[in-house]
């Protein structure tokens, strides 16, 4: 059967998909909780076993590339999928490996006619796997079918017609763009089945983490907990972490985050602000001050550091009740000099302190992701048995969405209604959004990506987890976790995939991505949308990749050492295109190792407050808060291997449609600074040399306080994952 068949799929799928059909059919379509009869390699290449009602009998259908067969697929004859590179296929039997698709399918025509002269079958058209965004199918439901209202009584007048699947006015994704991304085969994951109820306990244990690491911050040190360093706290342990659960750190070596003591520590004894005026300057210098004698005072400190901080906290006091005429610039300049001074003292006096808040942080963590684990055997028929490592598979194959070796659980009902465009669905009286024109996008991830659920039946509890966990991972804040799933515009998207062969995101998630094959930082809730795991599990042999990552310093490390690796082993074209913050001073670890990479090909910026990026709150934001101004430069740096710049060199010609695309659009809201003096110190930035490194912001990343490098964007154009796919 050739590609061809498919034009009139979604016309017989109807008839075949129809519920009164099966009673009176002779062989009832393969029922979706009856295992594959097919081998895993093939079901991983997109082959399924599907069920013609008009000619009785199987058939087989890949939903990759859309091939349709009557025999049984051969890996490496039959589909590109399975033997992108043709390093695997076998001579096929009778001599066709020599023949191209068309002279195939010609030939077995032929066959096929010669050999039905006195049997005559009608042309078949194979099904397709029920969906709901596919028109003329029954629709998936979120009341079960036996609860369902009767049908009404026919009348004379003729029935009104299906209603039209929904289509977004406007779409941030194209989901048809087929992965250039080879890999190594490799066996499904061990992970857990997401599951409602243990979403619920995690959110809750999740929040109480949180207000513990909170309540630590100003018990022991009388300060609020920096912004966004719990987030950063997930992303740098979990680039370490050996533990089962996918949410919280739970086997860690070290035990102190170092991103977390960074954070804390930079805020004793108080935080620091970017300074627009002289009378700002001159009150954050008497408060340091102040804050630093009161805290050499109340700790125990050797007599040395006590003296040197009071001296030079009294002398600065006696300085600025003296001098009444000093510039903005004298005031900063004492400020620095006095920090200078008490930093090495205050930071040996709040060591043990600080420590201990990430260490106990820590261990609630592990204590947490033990007891979701309990749980979740315990709501388990069968809890899984531990799994014996795989040997590494050595044939090359399309990437393909993550796998789960446990049998998927019963799941139970969620509630599904809409208000305007945004769908609401609950369980247990907890409800989750999403605007329609993602939930439309889910559907579709959905039905390419996932194998267990051809009828949707579990689809609205799994996108009710999906939607959870990210809002668990994002946190309660205004506008909290959000700056972590900035994404890049689409203009810049379709540039990368024209110019550059891009086809894969290295950290999106399947609310803020573009492609439909990305890596994402939960395989257990992002797989049945597309995810193929965490990127620095993720090892590619070919490709061409964009890589916009969260910026926490440990994962961006981590990252381009990734990188390196891959582009070292591979002999295949490999090429990765990085965006990220063009922060100088001090410069990231990261970005120094990018720039003296023998894999450097390219490096371009892009100026501040000329070009934009896509909220990583789009999934419930309003269309005109889709895009923000960034108040930062971007560096775009292209990492490639020799096969790799062969095949994607950044020319000229290139790097100006690049260029041109990362414009930023008329209707997109220009970047908000403080309003002036009446600013108070929270809607303030640090002045750059006082930047902490490890509370940077990554390309579209929005923190009102100490976090920013450069004015702040308000809250009105900047709504708000990236998760970080760790």
């Amino acid at each position: 059967m050739s590609n061809d068949s498919q034009g009139s799929v979604k016309g017989e799928a109807a008839t075949v998909a129809s519920p009164s059909d099966s009673a009176s059919s002779q062989a009832p379509p393969l029922s979706p909780s009856k295992p594959p009869e097919l081998p895993d390699e093939l079901v991983q290449a997109g082959w399924s076993k599907c069920w013609s009602r008009r000619e009785n009998r199987p058939y087989y259908f890949n939903r990759f590339t859309n091939q349709s067969l009557w025999e049984v697929p051969v890996l490496g004859q039959h589909d590109v999928i399975s033997d992108p590179l043709g390093l695997n296929a076998a001579p096929a039997e009778g001599g066709d490996s020599n023949l191209g698709n068309g002279q195939r399918k010609r030939r077995n025509s032929e066959e096929q006619g010669a050999g039905a002269n006195s049997i005559k079958r009608p042309k078949v058209e194979p099904t397709t796997p029920i969906s709901p965004s596919t028109p003329g199918l029954k629709p998936w439901s979120a009341v079960p079918e036996d609860k369902q209202a009767p049908p009404a009584t026919p009348t004379t007048a003729s029935p009104a017609p299906a209603p039209a699947p929904y289509r977004p006015a406007v779409t941030y994704w194209d989901l048809d763009v087929q992965t250039n991304a080879v890999i190594r085969e490799h066996p499904p994951a061990n992970h857990l089945h997401p599951h409602p109820e243990i979403e619920l306990q995690r959110a809750q244990l999740v929040t109480k983490l949180r207000q513990h690491y909170h309540e630590l911050c100003h018990q022991r040190e009388g300060i609020d907990p920096p912004r966004e360093s719990f987030n950063r706290w997930l992303l740098e342990r979990k680039v370490i972490d050996k533990g089962q659960d996918t949410f919280l750190p739970s086997d860690c070596d070290p035990v102190i985050s170092p991103s977390m003591f960074r954070e804390v520590m930079n805020d004793i004894p108080i935080r620091l602000a970017r300074i627009k005026y002289k009378e700002e300057a001159r009150k954050l210098l008497f408060k340091y001050a102040e804050a630093a004698k009161k805290m050499i005072d109340s700790r125990n400190a050797s007599p040395e550091s006590r003296k040197v901080v009071k001296w030079n906290a009294e002398d600065t006091m006696s300085w600025l009740r003296r001098d009444h005429s000093a510039s903005k610039e004298d005031y900063m300049d004492r400020l620095e000099h006095l920090r200078k001074q008490c930093g090495p003292h205050l930071t040996a006096v709040a060591k043990d302190s600080v420590e201990g808040i990430c260490s106990k942080i820590y261990q609630l963590s592990v204590e947490y992701s033990r007891r979701l684990r309990s749980i979740h055997l315990a709501l388990l028929p069968d809890p899984p048995t531990e799994a014996s490592g795989s040997p590494p598979q050595q044939r090359l194959v399309y990437c393909f969405p993550v796998r789960l070796a446990p049998p998927s659980p019963p799941l139970p009902r969620v509630e599904l209604h809409f208000e305007n465009d945004v769908a609401c669905l609950r369980f247990k009286g907890e409800m989750v959004k999403v605007n329609r024109g993602h939930f439309s996008k889910l559907e579709l991830l959905y039905r390419y990506s996932c194998i267990d659920d051809p009828r949707f039946e579990k689809f609205l509890t799994r996108v009710w987890c999906l939607l959870k966990r990210y809002q668990v991972l994002f946190g309660s804040g205004a506008n909290e976790g959000s700056g972590l799933q900035g994404a890049l515009p689409v203009p810049v998207f379709e540039a990368l995939m024209r110019q550059f062969g891009v086809s894969f995101e290295c950290f999106a998630s399947p609310l803020n991505c573009y492609f439909k094959q990305f890596s994402s930082a939960f395989p257990d809730t992002d797989g049945y949308f597309g995810s193929r795991g965490p990127f620095l599990s993720f090892c590619p042999v070919s490709g061409s990749f964009e890589a916009n990552p969260p910026f926490c310093e440990e994962l961006m490390d981590a990252m381009v050492t990734h990188f390196e690796g891959l582009l070292e082993k591979s002999s295949e074209p490999l090429s990765f295109i990085v965006f990220v913050p063009e922060w100088r001073d001090p410069v990231t670890p990261a970005l120094t190792r990018m720039e003296a990479s023998r894999f450097l090909r390219h490096q371009m910026t892009v100026t501040a407050f000329e070009h934009e990026y896509r909220s990583g709150s789009q999934h419930i934001c309003k269309r005109d808060e889709m895009y923000y101004r960034a108040v930062h430069g971007t560096a775009v740096i292209f990492l490639q291997n020799d096969a790799g710049f062969s095949k994607w060199a950044p020319t000229p010609e290139r790097l100006a449609e690049l260029t041109a695309a990362y414009q930023p659009s008329p209707s997109c809201p220009p970047p908000m600074s403080s309003p002036g003096p009446a600013s108070t110190e929270k809607d303030s930035a640090p002045k750059p040399a006082d930047r902490p490194q490890g509370a940077v912001m990554s390309p579209g990343s929005h923190d009102d306080n100490n976090n920013n490098n450069g004015n702040n964007t308000n809250s009105s154009s900047s709504p708000v994952e990236k998760v970080a796919a760790v």
